[in-house]
């Protein structure tokens, strides 16, 4: 089980977007994730008449590891570790490490 999915709030915690949130929009077998209006670069793209592309500079979210970010903790307001635990009805859920709140109902 992931601690970190898609669709999940996260902030970052180390690089140039480093403070910012954003929700985890893909999560890559590598460990990287893709974070919204995080880490955007200028990728320059060539035109594809094929597809109806047009060309030149376009900014993109670039894929970022994922132990720079954290989930989000609306209670506390910060980013916190995340735990999995087994509830009594055998269900696996993540909890956040500082309040022992589940993340996923």
């Amino acid at each position: 089980m992931r601690k970190i999915r898609k669709g999940d709030d996260v902030i970052v915690l180390a690089g140039k977007d480093k403070g910012k949130r954003g929700s985890v929009l893909k999560v890559t077998a590598d460990d990287r994730i893709l974070v919204e209006n995080c880490n955007i670069a200028k990728k320059h793209v060539k035109p594809n008449p094929n597809s109806g592309e047009s060309g030149g500079i376009v900014d993109r979210e670039m894929p970022m590891h994922i132990s720079n970010v954290a989930i989000f903790n609306p209670t506390s307001g910060k980013g916190d570790r995340v735990g999995i635990k087994i509830l009594e009805d055998g269900r696996k859920v993540r909890f956040f490490k500082s309040n022992n709140e589940v993340v996923d109902l």
